[in-house]
């Protein structure tokens, strides 16, 4: 099928257009307050990604912030100028990457049990993360504390409801989740205080003071997750997912292309970087999403959200409760976990759960990486080792 043709609007497309929601609007919220990103600025790009994706990969390709590069630069409350930075810096690194075909040597280095160690590592992480939003006192993300069981309770009601209909077509998941969620936070009265967030679209570009910080504090913890989960686990996560056939757009080469473009439009004017990632996908297909159209569904909505309500639209995606981004984080990471059940062979699994679990115990899925590749490595001098021993006997 060409075109739109390949792609399905439905109830189901439409819930699972929203099942990444718990990585994405967590970190773009903080990122406004802490690190003055403009929002419209990145709602109307996450938009147009998520538009480009569709229409391209004709999948759920997903779009997701750069997560080393929005934790180093919350934590260290970084200006947003320092966050732009990393993003056209990374942009040209994935270009090159992509128009000299060094990818491909970089992928052998990642081989199957390190990328299943990612899934497994962030899947955990996820799962993780997705408790601890439910049993957070606040109803809503950066919002005054409610009546400490309120926040908990709308988690393990939003917990039964995705049991419940997680397979459902015609009721899906993430829409009842999230009609629950907002009619709980319209009830509950309690709002964020947001103060006066300013108008519509800015533009903030970085000058040449702000690249070094951006290189040694963002990019380089960031590149071995970009290339372990953004590029080669996500190509793997939609074979197993879609097919050959289906996903035969989605190579690594694309994937970097898209990613590198995006990568320097978002530093050109200062939104929040982004990249795809297996997280994100299986995090759409989990709540139903099939096609690109689901891409094109949450594209539109949020470059409506940029263009209709500018920065106001804070206000909107504040109404969505922490427990119910935590539902949509633990299933979300569930499905990713499982993939780890093809790994039987004892050294691959062991390398996949020392990935996994550096990860889970760091919480930097990049610690992870380099953990798992120098076992791996090390396995695999032990493995010559006695081969060569066995030879000379």
């Amino acid at each position: 099928m060409n075109g739109l043709a390949a792609h399905k609007f439905n109830r189901n497309e439409f819930a699972g257009s929203l099942g990444d929601l718990g990585t994405l609007l967590p970190l773009t919220i903080a990122l406004v307050l802490i690190n003055s990103v403009p929002l419209a600025t990145t709602l109307l790009v996450i938009g147009a990604f998520y538009l480009f994706s569709g229409l391209y990969y004709r999948l759920p390709i997903p779009v997701q912030p750069l997560k080393v590069v929005a934790a180093v630069a919350i934590a260290a409350q970084l200006p947003v100028e320092t966050v732009a930075a990393s993003g056209l810096i990374l942009g040209v690194i994935l270009l090159v990457l992509a128009a000299t075909g060094a990818i491909d040597l970089v992928a052998k280095i990642f081989t199957r049990p390190i990328v299943r160690g990612i899934q497994l590592g962030l899947g955990l992480i996820l799962m993780i993360k997705g408790v601890q939003f439910i049993a957070a006192p606040e109803l809503v993300l950066n919002g005054p504390a409610v009546a400490a069981w309120l926040n908990p309770a709308v988690g393990i009601i939003g917990a039964f409801i995705a049991l419940f209909f997680l397979e459902n077509r015609r009721f899906p998941a993430a829409l009842l989740l999230l009609g629950f969620g907002i009619v709980i936070s319209l009830v509950a009265g309690e709002r964020m205080p947001l103060g006066d967030l300013g108008g519509g679209l800015a533009i903030i570009t970085p000058d040449f003071s702000h690249y070094g910080s951006a290189f040694f504090l963002l990019v380089l913890p960031q590149l071995p997750l970009t290339i372990g989960n953004a590029i080669i686990s996500t190509r793997d996560v939609a074979v197993a997912k879609f097919g050959t056939e289906k996903s035969a757009r989605v190579t690594l080469k694309t994937l970097l292309t898209s990613m590198g473009i995006t990568g320097l439009i978002t530093g050109a004017v200062g939104a929040m970087p982004l990249c795809h990632g297996a997280g994100g996908l299986a995090a759409h297909y989990r709540f139903g999403a099939r096609t690109g159209g689901s891409n094109l569904i949450i594209g539109v909505i949020f470059v409506l959200l940029a263009v209709v309500f500018g920065d106001q639209a804070l206000y909107v995606l504040t109404l969505i409760p922490k427990g119910v981004l935590g539902v949509l984080l633990f299933f979300a990471g569930l499905e990713l976990a499982r993939m780890i059940g093809d790994t039987t062979e004892k050294l691959a699994l062991l390398t996949a759960l020392s990935v996994a679990g550096v990860s889970v115990a760091t919480n930097n899925m990049g610690i992870g990486v380099l953990v798992g590749l120098a076992m791996q490595g090390t396995l695999m001098l032990i493995q010559r080792l006695a081969l060569t021993g066995n030879d000379q006997n």
